[in-house]
């Protein structure tokens, strides 16, 4: 599964433009899936039939986009002007790597050179308005031959493994969720589940509306990246969860308040089974889990997380052992359900 998670961490995915990660996905599940269909959104839905017939009862969801940049003019001088798609922290942005465009035109985000700043300046995060892609054009004209205005921007670099068990890479969320789902469909199963991969979950949480609405489950399990944020400069309370310490079970965050019983029954199976399992130790951010669970006459939503350093980063670093503790767990859950 780490393999499969190395690779789809690598291909380009920023929301709305999910083609690359859809395309692998579906490659990859569909010898294993009774029916793989692509909905008016983009988002890939995929159903397989179990050893007990349980039609839509139980809905798997992980979204495929990442956060990313969009060109939004180019100066004379051959530069691009952008924005970002997806929340993303400012002060990562200076020196990244990135791709632009269909044609992955490389580039490096630049800023004023801190010796012509002020000391003010230099006291402040830089504006976005302040940086710039450098593609190597010579001008303006030399860079719309090779770019377009609303082109999409990936951040570059490879994944790879270091430390004590742990793997460096950008869109790990969601790509650990997805890497779980596709493992999934490649097991024999103890019942039909519908396997969702969404779109556009960075930008506000789109795809998962749709999705949901035409699935109308009555479960849905979200598997999810989630902010880590265990530095020392942070205050104990506000360090969330921490990779390596098992999958992050979902309680409540900024969008949803999970179903207790679900919850429960998840907290139960890790405890029964010898997996290591926390909690967020605070409520922060949202996942697809918001909109599936008030889709028509609402759904019961549980949510699996993988504890991420550096969310939405163009390293962004997570536990080995997590990702399969997830994958464990989840599998612990599907077994549970199907014997209600």
């Amino acid at each position: 599964m780490i393999e499969t998670l190395k690779t789809l961490c690598a291909l380009s995915g920023v929301s709305s433009h999910e083609d690359q990660v859809r395309d692998y996905i579906r490659r990859r599940v569909e010898p294993y899936a009774d029916s793989v269909r692509t909905d008016a959104l983009g988002n890939l839905i995929a159903f397989k039939r179990g050893a007990k017939a349980a039609g839509n009862k139980l809905m798997l969801c992980a979204h495929m986009d990442e956060v990313g940049l969009i060109v939004k003019s180019v100066t004379d001088e051959g530069y691009l002007k952008f924005g970002c798609v997806g929340g993303i922290d400012r002060r990562i942005l200076l020196g990244k790597r990135v791709v632009v465009g269909e044609q992955a035109i490389p580039g490096v985000i630049g800023l004023k050179a801190i010796h012509l700043t002020t000391a003010e300046e230099r006291k402040k995060v830089p504006k976005l308005t302040d940086l710039y892609i450098d593609i190597g054009a010579k001008n303006r004209e030399e860079a719309l031959a090779q770019v377009e205005l609303g082109d999409i921007c990936t951040f570059a670099g490879d994944a790879a493994e270091f430390g004590d068990g742990m793997l460096k890479a950008k869109a790990i969320d969601d790509r650990v969720g997805c890497s779980v789902l596709v493992k999934l469909l490649e097991e024999d199963l103890p019942m039909d589940c519908t396997f969702v991969f969404t779109v556009q979950e960075e930008v506000g949480t789109r795809g998962a509306f749709g999705a949901a609405f035409s699935i109308t489950p009555e479960i849905a399990l979200v598997l999810e990246g989630t902010t880590a944020a265990d530095i020392p400069a942070l205050e104990p309370d506000r360090q969330v969860c921490w990779p390596g310490r098992g999958p992050v079970l979902s309680w409540m965050d900024g969008g949803t308040i999970y179903d207790r019983e679900l919850f429960e029954l998840l907290r139960e199976l890790a405890k029964k089974n010898g997996l290591p399992w926390q909690m967020k130790h605070y409520v922060s951010g949202g996942t697809d889990a918001r909109t599936i669970q008030r889709t028509k006459a609402g759904v019961r939503v549980a949510g699996i997380s993988a504890a991420v350093r550096y969310l939405h980063a163009p390293s962004s670093v997570c536990s080995i052992s997590d990702a399969e503790q997830i994958l464990a767990l989840t599998r612990l859950f599907i077994q549970a359900l199907a014997e209600r």
